[in-house]
């Protein structure tokens, strides 16, 4: 793998190339800074940038991540940079925090080198690439799990978080106040919401209403229509599997259609199927591999990796119920769940008549 650091200001990126030189990776790393370097750079698989020190060095970026479509974008913003106000923003694959440590960096580009790996298409990567404005990572979602793995974050500090976007806080008051949430009991504020439907629950209603807030392509029935088969098999999906696999599980049935909200392509060439494009788009916001992997083979559930039955298996169910869909039989057979459709289906039932 062709990692290549383009330089914003003299000598940020040293310190990271000299630490990932000592962990002995089969990584080929490259610095190159002004337009003579750049312009001699033959391949990249990874793109990692900081933010340009002038218009020129701006331009050149550009100009890079235009010869190489398919290389992953990875923008590092220090503490006082506004990323409201950066361009390039919109054009990143991730978004890292500067000073970034190597391990974090490896990190990163390993689950990118495993998405790649798991979606090795030349097509795909192109058609992602070639996407000038991705939809933006649902970045309260991520704020929120950072706090949830502190044990000295109560729920009152969580509350406090969210009622920071207040339009977040009107579409997440919404969800919980509908038939899969509130039981019938209206929820007025995030505190409430918090202390009543739970915070994994909460966790994942932010979610939805992130990824689906930029749903700008869709009509608003289309997207009211993809958000209630997202919640549906949701909280289908996270009953087929017990303790942390279930929670995974509803993660990705939330975000099964997530690559419907990508554009078509300019040209009018043939887009990628909705669900390895999504699960490629999901890889790049850096969610768990289980969940990239259901979301790219839940209608075709043998290619997963997973032995048995787990993640991919369990959304494949889900998702097809909620659909009204075929299901995948000899697949069901062969990992000795067939005889747990009918309970599986009367849950959907159960849960279609509770939401209506």
């Amino acid at each position: 793998m062709h990692i290549v650091f383009v330089e914003g200001e003299p000598g940020p990126m040293d310190g990271l190339t000299r630490a990932l030189a000592e962990f002995g990776l089969d990584w080929s790393v490259e610095t190159v800074s002004g337009a003579e370097n750049m312009d001699a750079l033959d391949t990249a698989d990874v793109l990692v940038s900081g933010m340009p020190s002038d218009p020129a060095a701006r331009d050149r970026l550009v100009a890079l991540r235009a010869r190489f479509p398919g290389a992953v974008r990875v923008l590092l913003l220090g503490p006082d940079q506004d990323a409201g106000a950066v361009g390039l923003l919109d054009g990143a694959h991730r978004v890292l925090q500067a000073p970034l440590d190597a391990n974090e960096l490896i990190d990163a580009v390993e689950g990118i080198g495993d998405l790649r790996e798991l979606l090795d298409s030349a097509t795909l990567k192109q058609y992602v690439g070639r996407v000038d404005s991705l939809p933006a990572a649902p970045r309260m979602y991520f704020q929120l799990a950072r706090l949830m793995r502190d044990p000295d974050v109560g729920l009152g500090r969580i509350a406090e978080e969210l009622s920071q976007d207040p339009a977040l806080v009107a579409r997440v008051l919404r969800l919980c106040n509908s038939a899969y949430f509130s039981a019938g009991r209206e929820i007025t504020d995030i505190r409430s919401a918090v202390a009543r439907l739970g915070l994994q629950t909460v966790h994942r209603v932010v979610l939805a209403s992130e990824a689906f807030g930029n749903a700008a392509g869709l009509s608003a029935a289309e997207r009211e229509a993809m958000q209630d088969r997202a919640l549906r098999t949701s909280r289908l999906v996270g009953r087929l599997l017990a303790g942390p696999s279930a929670e995974l599980a509803a993660t990705a049935g939330l975000l099964a259609e997530v690559g419907r909200l990508l554009p078509p392509p300019a040209d009018g060439a043939a887009a990628p199927e909705y669900t390895e494009a999504g699960a490629y788009l999901l890889g790049l916001w850096g969610l768990p591999m289980p969940i990239v992997e259901a979301v790219a083979f839940h209608r075709r559930p043998r290619r997963g990796r997973a032995s048995g039955f787990w993640v991919t298996g369990a959304l494949h169910v889900a998702a097809a119920l909620v659909a009204g869909e075929g299901l995948d039989d000899a697949y069901l057979q062969s990992v000795g769940v067939s005889a747990r459709l009918p309970q599986w289906r009367a849950l959907m039932e159960q849960d279609a008549r509770s939401a209506a």
